[in-house]
């Protein structure tokens, strides 16, 4: 037999809880002779039997009815999904905190993050004192951030110099050029790149263009191809973020993003965007959309897994014009826009092959073309042509 205190000592509980316990019959003693209450093996077993219960969720005349065999199956259908729900919260959390400690991949943390809150994905890597530049690469590619140093660097060995970094033609941007009203005025190239398109506006229209980009390389590239082609006068480059851009509200006719608008999500960039146009002005956006009603399964994985945000023209153009847009036109780029890309690039990972560079990041190129390769059609990317409302 034991003594209340010893009781208590054995559970974990306090002695008030067990007189508790007793008062609501949970548990009953047995009045010894020197007037104590006694409880036996079976009222600890009791007892950690209601622990347990309780800890699953179950009030305590939930457990009450349970110990007396009094058992709704649906209310403990009900604690035990609550439960799970629970479980796999704690899960994901201990998972991200294996994996801030370098000892599991930071990976499905990424893709859920960006998925659900792009911004603060991207403010967060920044404050792990990653640059913007890499996190902005970060939570595009969502890879391990534990091997980010090493995989940029593989990252940038293959694209730094490619004249392209993204599927695009010059009859494609010319064709959305030829869709806006206007020839003149002030332009933003919003992730200008190394400047193949400012170039290609600066030659078709009286345009001033400034040049944005937060890569201080791609900017050098373009004020190369600026003074080469006698445009230095048209351009000015600005090495900025486009999350923050350091522009008074209404100072450009046009904004001009060709495939930069997935770094931060298009719905985002709708939205932080929209006010740096003046009333009526445009808005000249490309985003990679599916094109099939039904695609292959490997590339929604694909996809899913690199591009979350990814949706349908028709699924983008509402989202446009809920952002106060109004579609002018919007087409599906050429396959000379895909081949102006992939070809460059898997020239230089055969180059790469041949130097038996081996490195994560070309193991993802490699599985990208594949996607490619075997897939494109089913997706691709489309130029829309906005204009302002109000």
């Amino acid at each position: 037999m034991y003594r209340i205190s010893e009781l208590a000592q054995k559970v974990g509980l306090s002695r008030s809880t067990l007189l508790y316990y007793e008062k609501l019959k949970l548990i009953t003693g047995t009045r010894l002779s020197n007037g104590y209450r006694g409880y036996t093996d079976k009222d600890v077993q009791r007892v950690k039997l209601l622990q347990q219960l309780q800890a699953g969720g179950l009030s305590l005349k939930e457990c009450q009815s349970c110990l007396d065999a009094q058992i709704d199956r649906d209310l403990l259908l009900q604690r035990l999904n609550i439960l799970d729900e629970e479980i796999a919260q704690k899960q994901k959390a201990r998972d991200l905190l294996s994996a801030m400690l370098g000892i599991n991949s930071m990976k499905e943390w990424h893709q859920s993050m960006e998925s659900a809150a792009p911004s603060a994905h991207l403010e967060w890597l920044m404050k792990q004192g990653f640059s913007e530049k890499q996190a902005l690469r970060l939570k595009w590619l969502s890879k391990d951030m534990n091997e980010h140093e090493q995989y940029m660097a593989d990252f940038e060995a293959i694209f730094d110099d490619l004249e392209r970094l993204g599927p695009s033609c010059d009859e494609d941007s010319l064709k959305a050029l030829e869709t806006l009203p206007i020839k003149s005025g002030e332009v933003l190239d919003i992730g200008c790149g190394k400047g193949v398109v400012t170039t290609l506006l600066a030659k078709h229209g009286d345009f001033h263009i400034t040049a944005l980009d937060n890569d201080e390389y791609n900017l050098s590239c373009l004020n190369e191809a600026a003074i080469e082609n006698g445009l230095k006068h048209r351009i000015t480059s600005v090495c900025a973020s486009m999350t923050t851009m350091p522009f008074e509200e209404q100072r450009f006719d046009v904004l001009w993003a060709e495939g930069s608008a997935y770094i931060m999500g298009v719905e985002q960039a709708l939205k932080q965007w929209k006010p740096f146009i003046k009333a009526h002005g445009y808005l000249v956006i490309s985003d990679l959309v599916w094109l099939a009603d039904n695609p292959s399964q490997e590339a929604v994985d694909f996809w899913q897994q690199n591009y979350p945000d990814m949706t349908t023209s028709e699924q983008r153009v509402k989202q446009m014009q809920q952002a106060g847009f109004e579609v002018i036109s919007h087409f599906t780029q050429s396959d000379q826009s895909w081949t102006n890309y992939l070809a460059p690039l898997q020239n230089k990972i055969a180059q790469l092959d041949n130097q038996h560079f081996t490195s994560n990041a070309i193991k993802d190129i490699k599985n990208e073309i594949h996607i490619h390769e075997h897939y494109l059609g089913q997706y691709s990317y489309q130029l829309f042509v906005l204009k302002k409302k109000g």
